[in-house]
């Protein structure tokens, strides 16, 4: 069987934010092996990692791109989820 290929992370050192995708942050490094969830604790192979724990402390949203956030400081044009 072929083996699944690793996907590359990378990790903002400014923010802590991980994402596959490394022009989405300001200063990426690149993580090896995945990474580990600060919510719950788990290792996650995705950079999309979503738990219960952390879905439970998401409050806002970006209006420009979409994505969430627990912070609004996190997001470019942070909206508050209702």
């Amino acid at each position: 069987m072929a083996k699944k290929p690793e996907t590359t992370l990378y990790k903002c050192e400014t923010c802590g934010a991980v994402t596959a995708e490394k022009g989405h942050l300001c200063k990426p490094h690149e993580i090896k092996h995945g990474y580990t969830c600060d919510h719950c604790g788990a290792s996650a192979a995705s950079a999309r990692h979503l738990c219960k724990p952390k879905v439970a402390k998401l409050h806002y949203s970006c209006e420009a791109c979409g994505r969430v956030a627990v912070h609004q400081e996190d997001l470019c044009k942070p909206t508050e989820i209702k």
